[in-house]
């Protein structure tokens, strides 16, 4: 402190009575007043800083190159890098090693580690070697989606050659707009994924739930993509990314223009680090070629391209997410407003009439669906890094020997009484139950009708964007030198929302003295202060306020998208029929599949009476446990050591196990009775084996508890075939009681 102190020991309350109440207050609220302004000044200087970076990132773990993207005979703005394990934790290089992939929305990478407690984070703390792509601010002239995506396999070969000891190929988890990005990768590169978790990523454009999240309507309501060719004309043939964050704000008045900026000042004496840290994130923009952000808009947002296949790469083939091989997790939450859960899952009904048809293309699909959490949350929050995405980590095996089909994921909070809890590490159990396309269609869909609607708004835009290219994008181009861009682009909006209170603004030169003194002098209000109280209860006015204004503006978005877009005459107008009642983007069905799925179940029918002791075992369990048709990380703790003990054969790989019980599971799908009753010919004669076998089969099934009614009567038909005549399997210990589930998707943290 400089000078003396001005205030009384105690505070004003005490000598003035309830006068000193409103000084106390008003004292408290000058303070907080100067220590946000010079949090904002130093959000200024930090972004300054940020920008003037020759590869900035916000990630709390230090990155080593690996490869870098502008080397490659395409050259692109990203690069590979090795994170390397902090002190303390120690990967194990036979373990898979993950990729996590930062999206390109606007924002800088970093933010699958911007925490200790992060997607990065908890990987390596499940012992997994760690990587990451990132990407630089500007865009290397040229290049294209495709590019960058053959640039990615490349990085992924990169990494699988690093860890040839490795037991599976490498888990990619892609955020957000990465997200669609490793999905198109996968079906072009299936060989490259071990697994995929796809976090707040958009896959099916179109769908939604009227009355919430509109923003899948903006499209139309701006008559196509035409304005995205503006924009990028205007920036010289480069698409400024700050355009894309202020979407992202539009969404939430109330946070963007209140809640954010309120929730600092309210707990300026604790919340400065928290904010200049995302800050630092949110306000690193970073621009797109234009090529690349038309193909975005064109083929997915407006277009709804990827899943109905539509989109090809440069040697013509179809982009077809049939093809992805890898188990994919789809994680999504109802409280996020730029990917609700139908736009993260809908590409699912687009794909397939019914589960039998995701299991004849061998596809394992697990979703989660969190309650409450917004976009930014799915893989910002370090409580859902701690859960889910540690379960997705610690369990990305069990997840990748799962049988093809849907699950949903389910998370059961483990206590000192939770059955079997001793075989998994952590605060939580992970369960895989099985479900339809029904559970998928109830999270919302389309009707055939807003189809229509969406559709009428692909061919709106195209006339749209050929009458802008035709005429006015020649001039546009021609008025707009290099120069100028960059200047449009230094003035934007939310580029002077920090560089105006940096120290470049000499306006705010005392302001960093001033907070000295005040944090010297600093008297904070009583929590119990009237005044404080009434502050508090006028911003939760205002946040009220700025919510009803938003849901008005989204209530008459969405009624004058469906009038205008529902007119038949328009539709028919631009081609589209206005009786028709089909899907307008559907995956199409191939003669060929259906061949192969024939001659593959052909095969299968002939293996069912050939095998050991291993296949026994694997369609053993797979029956008993059909009949709840679910998997729990307990159980395949389980079978972990199950594996161990097979009576002197060699180790299974995780890649041979996987295939093992995806056989066994389809060929008791395609005839479980002969299956059943082929089992004793693949039990070995000697039968302390098969007790041995059937004992350890029992532990399995019995990790989670007793079995229900109708998993026993399978369960005593399978003792039946083991045929142990001398005596018969010991009954497993009684359990304690199994507690209530708490399930992730339907709670918040």
């Amino acid at each position: 402190m400089r000078y003396s102190s001005y205030l009384p020991a105690a505070g004003f309350a005490a000598q003035f009575g309830p006068a000193g109440l409103a000084f106390d207050y008003a004292l408290d609220a000058a303070q907080r007043s100067v220590l946000f302004w010079d949090v904002m000044r130093k959000r200024g200087n930090q972004y300054r800083a940020h920008a003037e970076a020759t590869a900035p990132h916000v990630l709390s773990f230090t990155p080593e190159i690996v490869l870098d993207g502008r080397t490659l005979e395409r050259p692109v703005n990203y690069a590979l890098v090795r994170i390397v394990p902090p002190d303390g934790i120690e990967v194990d290089q036979t373990r898979r090693p993950f990729v996590v992939v930062d999206p390109r929305a606007g924002h800088g990478p970093g933010i699958g580690g911007f925490k200790a407690d992060s997607e990065i984070g908890v990987a390596l703390r499940a012992g997994h070697p760690c990587y990451f792509i990132g990407f630089l601010p500007q865009p290397v002239p040229g290049q294209t989606i495709e590019d960058i995506a053959r640039a990615e396999a490349i990085f992924l070969e990169k990494v699988i050659s690093l860890h040839p000891q490795a037991d599976a190929k490498p888990c990619v988890i892609g955020n957000c707009q990465a997200g669609w990005a490793v999905m198109m990768l996968a079906a072009m590169r299936p060989e490259l994924f071990g697994s995929i978790i796809i976090a707040g990523a958009p896959l099916s454009y179109w769908s939604g739930e009227r009355g919430k999240y509109p923003m899948r309507y903006t499209g139309g309501l701006l008559g196509g993509s035409w304005l995205t060719a503006l924009t990028s004309d205007l920036g010289h043939g480069q698409f400024d990314g700050a355009w894309l964050v202020q979407n992202f704000e539009n969404q939430n008045p109330a946070n963007t223009l209140w809640t954010k900026q309120y929730n600092l000042y309210s707990k300026i004496d604790t919340e400065a680090p928290r904010y200049l840290g995302f800050e630092e994130w949110w306000g690193g923009h970073v621009n797109l070629n234009a090529e690349e952000i038309q193909f975005i808009v064109d083929e997915l947002f407006v277009g709804n391209n990827l899943a109905a296949g539509r989109i090809e790469a440069s040697n013509g083939e179809a982009i077809d997410l049939r093809n992805i091989r890898a188990p994919i997790v789809v994680f999504c939450s109802k409280g996020d407003n730029i990917t609700p859960p139908a736009q993260a899952l809908g590409w699912i009904l687009d794909l397939y009439d019914d589960v039998n048809e995701i299991r004849s293309h061998g596809q394992t699909i697990v979703y989660t669906v969190h309650e409450t959490i917004g976009h930014l949350g799915i893989f910002v929050s370090a409580s859902v890094a701690r859960k889910e995405h540690g379960e997705f980590s610690s369990n990305i095996d069990l997840i990748d020997a799962l049988p093809p089909g849907l699950y949903e994921a389910i998370f059961e909070a483990k206590t000192d009484e939770t059955i079997g809890g001793d075989l998994v590490e952590g605060d939580w159990i992970m369960r895989c139950e099985a479900r339809t396309l029904d559970d998928i269609r109830a999270l919302g869909c389309n009707s055939a009708e807003d189809d229509r609607r969406f559709a009428t708004v692909a061919k709106v835009s195209e006339i749209n964007l050929s009458l802008y290219r035709t005429f006015l994008q020649p001039v546009v181009r021609a008025m707009m030198p290099e120069w100028a861009a960059d200047r449009l682009r230094e003035t934007h909006p939310l580029r002077l929302q920090y560089e105006l209170f940096s120290d470049v603004n000499p306006l705010m030169a005392p302001i960093a003295d001033l907070a000295v003194d005040v944090t010297d002098e600093r008297r904070p209000v009583a929590a119990d202060n009237p005044f404080l109280a009434l502050e508090q209860a006028f911003s939760r006015q205002i946040v009220a306020g700025l919510d009803a204004w938003r849901e008005g503006m989204e209530a008459l978005s969405e009624a004058t998208f469906l009038s205008v877009y529902g007119s038949p005459l328009l539709q028919a107008a631009v081609g589209i029929d206005p009786s028709d009642t089909k899907p307008h983007r559907r995956a199409s069905k191939t003669g060929l599949h259906r061949q192969v799925l024939r001659t593959k179940v052909e095969e299968l029918k002939a293996q069912i009476g050939n095998g050991g002791l291993r296949e026994g075992l694997a369609r053993s369990l797979l029956y008993v446990a059909m009949a709840s048709g679910a998997a729990d990380e307990r159980g395949f703790a389980a079978i972990r050591r199950m594996r161990s003990a097979e009576n002197g054969m060699p180790a299974m790989t995780l890649s041979e196990f996987k295939a093992l019980i995806r056989d066994q599971f389809l060929m008791l799908l395609i005839d479980e009775e002969a299956a059943v009753n082929a089992i004793p010919r693949l039990l070995p004669a000697e039968e302390d084996v098969r007790r041995e076998a059937l004992s350890s089969l029992q532990q399995v099934l019995n990790a989670r508890g007793p079995l229900s009614e109708e998993a026993e009567r399978r369960w005593q038909r399978i003792v039946g075939l083991f045929d142990l005549l001398s005596e018969p399997l010991a009954e497993p210990a009684s359990p304690p009681k199994k507690p209530t589930p708490v399930k992730a998707v339907r709670r918040a943290n």
